[in-house]
């Protein structure tokens, strides 16, 4: 078994050279014993504690590589409810409406055709990552010697879309504007899931690319401008009020206005500060440490308390449940709501826009224009050999600068800072720089591109 495959949250690799049927049952079988060992001194009473949920993504071999999962499942003993073709956000529903230990969706989310994965949750759609239990089910997972045991557990096919449906549109306004949108499903799970979740609103939806065959007119990573086109001229050729395009499994989405321009999501962190902090006063909001300094100075004027973290959905759930925070926002699409069980939602962030922008008669560019009053370069990643050193090269270069660890390094100065923070899993740097107005931006970024070398498309 090709243990390459685990990575930092999930599990991802190239189908089948690195992720086949026969990984997919070990996988399987290590999960359900460690979701299952998470029961100790949890209220054994539910009908579905020793239950795991199991769903895909629309890849044409995810039905395939689901099944050999569930039968490594079912070969521990472990009872599975298979709730079928779903977005990833589903299955936090699920686990937690189900009252299950956990469960696992089969996807490689934002990557191409060819790739496979799994993303596993816990109790309370808890994420285990390397630190919270994948590094246990690596190590179970890659010990087996064969893929075969004899079914002790069941197979409950489950459709919850109508459930699932209620718990996302309980958070819509009424009052709805009559707005017009684009979404771009980019051959994903959201193609299936927006029909069905707001087929029924008052509002002129325009679809792009919501075919999900597995198949991908253009990569289902929104974070890839080049991905965001087609989007963008529809936008502007329909008069729309804003467009949004989700990545392959719907958990995440990027928003454009109606003017075609790409909105940065700490940008949209910012916007719904006010709209949150309204609802729940002087709240904790989350934020990764990427995000532009406007976030922050939005939560401290709206009477919010600002929670910075560490880059990765592990660390804004744990952060977002520990402070009890209304909600959180990551540089990366990702959208947390204490409501949605400490979880994130491509789904209920459309719907908290839609509720936004029912609220006003200002125009998304007009809203967001106020916020982008910094400069930033956006994440640009560089090859190095030796990660730590360089860090420690520029923790010494920029020491008048003020300095944090929680994640790579952040160096903060009067008019501009910058964080520089390692790959999990290649040789590479990532850097973001903010400033104060231009021209100091581009100084800034040429003096640490000196430093760091020529960026390199990742």
């Amino acid at each position: 078994m090709d243990t390459s495959i685990f990575k930092a949250y999930d599990i991802r690799g190239i189908y089948p050279e690195q992720i086949d049927e026969s990984a997919a049952w070990k996988v399987g079988h290590a999960t359900a014993q460690f979701l299952r060992s998470l029961l100790r001194g949890y209220e054994r009473g539910q009908a579905n504690a020793q239950s795991v949920c199991v769903g895909h993504d629309m890849r044409k071999h995810s039905p395939s590589i689901a099944k050999s999962l569930i039968s490594g499942m079912n070969a521990t003993g472990a009872n599975v409810i298979d709730i079928g073709m779903i977005d990833t956000p589903q299955m936090y529903f699920a686990i937690n409406h189900l009252g299950t230990c956990g469960g696992v969706q089969v996807t490689a989310s934002h990557n191409p055709a060819q790739y496979s994965g799994f993303k596993i949750s816990g109790l309370e759609a808890k994420p285990i990552g390397q630190d919270t239990g994948l590094k246990e089910i690596k190590h179970i997972s890659s010990s087996l010697l064969h893929t075969h045991g004899k079914s002790r557990g069941s197979v409950e096919k489950c459709d919850l879309s109508q459930e699932y449906k209620r718990h996302v549109l309980k958070f819509l306004n009424p009052h709805l504007r009559n707005l017009k949108l684009v979404v771009d499903a980019s051959n994903g799970m959201a193609g299936k899931m927006i029909p069905i979740l707001f087929g029924d609103l008052s509002i002129e939806l325009i679809g792009l690319n919501f075919d999900h065959d597995g198949t991908f007119v253009h990569d289902p990573n929104p974070l890839v401008e080049a991905n965001l086109t087609e989007l963008k001229q529809v936008v502007v050729e329909e008069q729309a009020d804003f467009g949004v395009c989700f990545d392959g499994d719907a958990d995440r989405l990027i928003m454009v206005d109606e003017a075609g321009q790409t909105i940065g999501c700490d940008i949209l962190t910012a916007l719904m500060v006010p709209y949150f902090l309204e609802g729940n006063p002087h709240s904790a909001v989350v934020y990764d440490l990427r995000s532009s300094h406007v976030v922050q100075e939005e939560i401290l004027k709206h009477g919010g308390i600002p929670r910075r973290e560490r880059v990765g959905h592990a660390y804004m759930k744990k952060t977002l449940r520990d402070s009890h925070a209304a909600f959180g926002g990551e540089l990366s699409g990702h959208f947390y709501y204490r409501d949605n069980y400490y979880a994130d939602s491509g789904m209920i962030t459309l719907v908290h826009m839609l509720n936004i922008m029912s609220e006003t008669d200002r125009t998304v560019g007009e809203l967001v224009a106020p916020l982008k009053r910094y400069y930033a370069t956006g994440e640009v990643n560089f090859e190095v050999d030796n990660k730590e050193a360089v860090m420690r090269d520029l923790v010494r270069k920029y020491s008048q600068g003020r300095y944090d660890d929680l994640d790579g390094v952040t160096i903060q100065f009067r008019d501009w800072w910058f964080n520089v923070r390692p790959s999990n899993t290649e040789p590479l740097l990532r850097l973001n720089v903010e400033a104060n107005d231009p021209r100091l931006l581009r100084e800034v970024f040429k003096e640490l591109t000196d430093f760091l070398g020529e960026p390199v498309e990742h």
